[in-house]
């Protein structure tokens, strides 16, 4: 028998405006510092107020109650950037802080976000990646998306977007 240790206890739920700041810090240090974004989105990322009213934002806490996850659900409106009709919904900036990474907490965030995206009716679930983010291409796939080539895109010049989705029915 192997003994394997207990993960420690994390818990999902809705951001409060007291988060932002900890979502923001989080997110770009991890996106622009980790290389996987430029200095130019960081100011995005770090707008978390704004994220917060064009869509759904939650969080990760551990049981220390240290936020080590967070993710926008974008349930309608154009902020989900790749949606096409009301049909999807997206998810857009998912961000684990890398000392909690390997623990399942991505999964569980997307999970979360498919969960409440077939709860309001949503057929399909879509989001766009960078080229760089391949920890997050292996999640997407092992969560059971698939790719969608014809609609990958590029917002800045040298900014290549995949786009990837998953039927909720």
């Amino acid at each position: 028998m192997v003994d394997v240790p207990a993960l420690p206890a994390v818990r999902i739920e809705r951001a409060t405006p007291e988060d932002h700041a900890a979502i923001a810090e989080l997110t770009v240090s991890v996106y622009v510092g980790g290389g996987l974004a430029g200095p130019e989105y960081g100011v995005e990322l770090a707008d978390v107020a704004r994220r917060a009213e064009l869509a759904e934002l939650l969080v990760v806490r551990d049981d220390a109650d240290r936020l080590v996850g967070s993710v926008a659900l974008v349930l309608d409106g154009d902020f989900g950037e790749v949606t096409e009709s009301e049909d999807e919904a997206a998810v857009r900036m998912l961000v684990v802080d890398p000392t909690a990474q390997g623990r399942g907490i991505g999964a569980l965030l997307m999970t979360e976000c498919l969960r409440r995206a077939r709860a309001a009716g949503k057929r399909r679930m879509v989001l766009s990646t960078s080229t760089v983010m391949t920890a997050a291409h292996r999640l997407y796939e092992r969560l059971g998306f698939t790719r969608l080539p014809e609609r990958d895109w590029s917002p800045a010049p040298g900014v290549d977007l995949l786009v990837y989705a998953l039927d909720l029915d």
